[in-house]
């Protein structure tokens, strides 16, 4: 029995359909599993924590590689799936909650201790509503995993794979490169999910820096930066945080500039994360 056929018959018997208010889409497609599991690099001695595994599609082949695995799942219906489904396994434990407000943290330091384990890495299907929230969460809270392997809408993937200072380049570019190397993996056509979504996904790797790529003294400052560079891109990088309280006006931002060597006429998408953290370092 291939995927498609596994996931019509798992719906069929619980009578289950995707919601689309929690942004279900199934995936049916065998090739794309393999490659998002073969592309994560599990190995027996990790510890995977999947974010949304629904009907328990990667899951399953998750399980076959890890030493263990920590399914989150928000939805109350997938929970009985995944608990018959996995029953014979005892390399897995179903925590139903919304990630959002689950201590990973906590959760791999417990696993460390009781199990030994070494490497921990985060598996994900994310829902499009919530991608950015569930990645920043991730990166932000700087937790002891290795990798993040997700499979995302196309253009947000294309936002977050882009080099600082690229076409494509946003807020969350920056964010992302200061905290991870990332590389996009498998571009995912949308009839590989029923019901197919309105777009194209793609998986991309995350591989958490060791080191950040840039010195700053205040990462807060840094990012609240390139934020209000990013809110209105079409004005120059003074304009745009002249509207940020971190600095008196205008004319101390030009000075800072200067200071730098940076044009006072550029916009904040043509800069590097090295310029932004020259113009962070440069705030009292």
């Amino acid at each position: 029995m291939n995927i498609y056929e596994e996931t019509k018959f798992i719906m069929k018997k619980y009578g289950i359909y995707a919601n689309k208010s929690l942004g279900q889409n199934f995936l049916i497609d065998d090739d794309v599993v393999n490659k998002i599991v073969d592309s994560a690099n599990i190995s027996n001695d990790d510890l995977v924590i999947e974010i949304g595994p629904g009907l328990g599609t990667l899951t399953n082949e998750l399980l076959k590689k890890a030493k263990k695995v920590i399914a989150v799942e928000l939805d109350n219906r997938m929970i009985e799936i995944l608990e018959d489904r996995f029953s014979l396994y005892d390399n897995i434990e179903i925590i139903n909650q919304d990630v959002l407000k689950v201590n990973l943290n906590e959760i791999i330091q417990k696993e460390q201790q009781e199990l030994g384990i070494k490497s921990t890495k985060i598996v994900a299907n994310l829902p499009y509503y919530i991608t950015t929230p569930i990645i920043m969460k991730l990166l932000e809270e700087k937790g002891e995993f290795e990798s993040i392997t997700v499979m995302i809408q196309k253009e947000v993937a294309d936002r977050l794979c882009e080099i600082p200072g690229g076409k494509l380049s946003g807020a969350i570019t920056y964010s992302v490169y200061y905290y991870a190397e990332a590389e996009k993996v498998l571009e995912v056509p949308r009839t590989s999910f029923i019901p197919a979504p309105d777009v194209d996904s793609e998986v991309i790797n995350l591989k958490i820096r060791k080191e950040p790529p840039v010195r700053i003294k205040d990462e807060e400052k840094l990012f609240k930066i390139i934020k209000y560079a990013f809110m209105q891109r079409r004005k120059t990088l003074i304009n745009a945080l002249s509207q940020c309280d971190l600095f008196s006006g205008k004319e101390q931002i030009k000075n800072i500039l200067n200071d730098v060597g940076i044009n006072e006429k550029v916009r904040g998408e043509e800069l590097t994360i090295q310029e932004f953290a020259s113009i962070a370092n440069k705030i009292i």
